[in-house]
């Protein structure tokens, strides 16, 4: 998925330009700097709502054609929003983006690692999606259940320029059709049954409510649970405890944990989730 977003974003920007995005991006926070390594950019971040950020936020930040200005070169969004508990653009917000990318001649790209979780929400086309967006990457291993994989998306024009981005960052590989296979069948057979994990996540959901050690739930739209421990716990005890039960979460910062429901999360395990939850 990195290796994705950060060929995307080599291909659409020069150094010395800019991106926007949302101050919890995943291209910002967990790609190890790779804009300012790999890319020579910088980043305009967004203070959006759980990750979302709007047409109004970015023309905001679209800096004048002056030299004593980074060049803005592309916006980019994150559907659903890892660090925003799984949540989802409006597509009618998604168009007006788009369109405000075209009129200031910006590139606009999606990190969609969880878009089939976003589209099995809202109802959304996946084509529809295509046309709104000059690239998209897409992640075949989180909830489609591939071994592994990520596909980058775009034009003709831009995935010639990506393929040689990709070979000088070290990327492709030889003999990748077995994986490729996975990924397909992952296409063919595990979008729909997302449902059940956001079903499995909103139940999970339910009962961390009345759980005492929890200060606060962020709202459940996916299959992303984050909630924030009271002094009942702290963070690093709170997820040995669950270990030792044979659960594992992720801190996701200081208090905060992020549980999440996939392909491997079955109905009984859920059923074990809501008794050790229920005990602490």
């Amino acid at each position: 998925g990195t290796m994705a977003n950060q060929i995307g974003i080599n291909v659409h920007v020069q150094p010395g330009d800019e991106v926007i995005c949302d101050e919890t991006s995943h291209i910002y926070n967990f790609e190890g700097g790779g804009i300012a390594f790999n890319s020579g950019a910088s980043v305009r971040l967004i203070h959006g709502d759980r990750g979302r950020i709007t047409a109004g936020q970015v023309r905001k930040c679209i800096n004048p054609d002056n030299e004593h200005y980074a060049c803005t070169k592309l916006v980019s969004i994150e559907n659903t929003a890892n660090k925003g508990g799984g949540s989802c653009y409006d597509i009618k917000e998604v168009k007006i983006l788009s369109q405000l990318c075209k009129e200031s001649q910006l590139g606009f790209h999606l990190d969609g690692a969880r878009l089939f979780n976003a589209l099995v929400k809202t109802g959304d086309s996946p084509a529809e999606y295509g046309t709104l967006f000059d690239s998209i990457s897409i992640c075949l291993s989180k909830g489609l259940g591939a071994p592994v994989g990520s596909v980058l998306m775009g034009n003709t024009d831009f995935i010639k320029k990506a393929r040689r981005i990709r070979k000088k960052f070290g990327g492709g590989m030889r003999q990748a059709g077995y994986l490729a296979a996975a990924g397909i069948y992952a296409l063919d057979h595990n979008i729909s049954r997302l449902k059940d994990d956001h079903d499995r996540a909103k139940k999970i959901g339910s009962v961390l409510q009345d759980c005492s050690f929890v200060e606060e739930l962020m709202p459940i739209e996916t299959n992303i649970i984050i909630f924030k421990l009271n002094e009942k716990y702290n963070d690093l005890q709170f997820l040995k405890l669950l270990e030792e039960k044979g659960i594992l979460a992720v801190g996701f910062g200081p208090q905060t944990i992020r549980f999440v429901t996939h392909l491997d999360f079955t109905e009984n395990m859920l059923g074990d989730v809501f008794r050790v939850l229920k005990t602490m």
